[in-house]
């Protein structure tokens, strides 16, 4: 039998794992795409994850670096 605690202790890391592979897979599409991942592009991801997964895989695929520079907020 879990208890309220538990089961909020279970969703807490249940989602705290699902934004790491989110992370992950935005690292691994950068660093894939342009070869490195950067200071600037480093610092893109955050406002990256801050979309569904379903709006920053396409975006991440198909922007070039500048654009995706310009859209979260990174300097050129």
């Amino acid at each position: 039998m879990s208890t309220p605690i538990l089961s909020q202790q279970l969703e807490v890391a249940t989602q705290s794992g699902l934004e790491q592979g989110q992370r992950r897979v935005v690292e691994n599409l950068l660093r894939f795409r342009f070869g490195a991942l950067d200071k600037e592009l480093s610092a893109i991801i955050s406002p990256v994850l801050s979309l569904p997964l379903e709006e920053f895989t396409p975006l991440l695929l198909q922007l070039s670096r500048e654009e995706l520079l310009a859209r979260f907020g990174g300097s050129n």
